[in-house]
């Protein structure tokens, strides 16, 4: 399959559904698509769902709330807001997570949106354009430090404090930096030292959408949001796309899928183990070469084993 400008290739679509719906409540239960982007995993829920079943979706994209409110099912409904609201529905009342953390085609193609080094656009990044700063109005001040923190952590950029001594540099001699091709253009003349295949600016982008969004604190809370939500047998199954996210994941799944003692209290029971483990997938060799944006795919499943009281 291929991609162009308006359409997006859902990854690991039917692996990840497939693991969702092996929940004990099957077709019947009640789920959460939790990233549902182009809503290509909630529409195959939704047609694999019997009458009875129910899938709640969350995006703060609004273009995501546009894409979503041409479902016409009543067994389906979104809230416009980031994955951590997860943790405001019941406690105990779902029989599936499922969370992509990609970021939808259309988002990196639409030079308006600024995720792309490769189109000409405004520096936003902001995954709800009706909330927070952009990319452009926090550069505007931030110092060489905090810009080298944000390369460094969230885009492991070996030329962090270079990269971010130069944006301070451009703006102090000619006003901050406001679009994509200006920043692409600043990192490529900083970064001297390429890796084979990749645009020089690619950590950089990534660490400035991560910040801004504040996706990796998202990302935990959410996966803390779901062990209340989650009844037991419920699968929770996660779609990461680099180190950074699925170290968070395989470190969460790493940390509930074992009993905690606390030496503190010697004759205290043991807090019981909350999660199973079930493995993880990667892409086929067929998937990747026909949608290239899925090679550093890795989804994640586990299953909830108790509910506390």
């Amino acid at each position: 399959m291929t991609e162009n400008a308006l359409t997006h290739t859902t990854v690991l679509l039917n692996e990840a559904v497939d693991e969702l719906l092996q929940a004990s409540a099957g077709a019947d239960g009640t789920y959460v698509d939790a990233t549902f982007g182009r809503g290509g995993h909630s529409r195959l829920i939704l047609s694999r769902l019997s009458a009875q079943g129910r899938l709640q979706a969350f995006d703060k994209d609004l273009e995501a709330i546009a894409e979503a409110a041409r479902i016409a099912d009543e067994r389906f409904s979104i809230r416009h807001d980031g994955f951590s609201h997860l943790g405001e529905l019941p406690a105990g009342s779902v029989d599936g997570v499922l969370m992509d953390l990609g970021i939808s085609s259309p988002q990196i193609d639409s030079p308006e949106r600024g995720f792309s080094f490769r189109f000409e656009g405004p520096l936003d990044m902001r995954m709800d354009t009706t909330r927070g700063e952009s990319v452009a109005d926090w550069l505007a001040s931030a110092t060489v430090d905090q810009i080298t923190e944000v390369i460094r952590d969230y885009g492991e950029e070996r030329f962090a404090f270079q990269i971010a001594k130069a944006l301070v540099a451009r703006r102090q001699e000619r006003g901050p930096i406001s679009t994509t091709a200006d920043l692409a253009q600043l990192v490529a003349d900083t970064v001297k030292t390429r890796e084979p295949g990749k645009d020089p600016a690619t950590r950089t982008f990534q660490a400035f959408r991560i910040f801004i969004n504040a996706e990796l604190e998202e990302l935990e809370q959410a996966l803390e949001a779901s062990l209340r939500v989650l009844k037991t047998g419920a699968r929770l199954v996660v779609i990461s796309f680099h180190s950074l996210e699925d170290r968070i994941v395989k470190q969460f799944i790493a940390k509930h899928s074992k009993e905690v003692v606390d030496r503190r209290v010697p004759f205290a029971a043991p807090v019981p183990m909350r999660l199973r483990a079930l493995g993880r997938v990667k892409p086929s060799a067929q998937e990747v070469a026909a949608n290239p944006r899925s090679r550093s795919a890795i989804m994640r499943i586990a299953e909830r084993t108790e509910v506390p009281a």
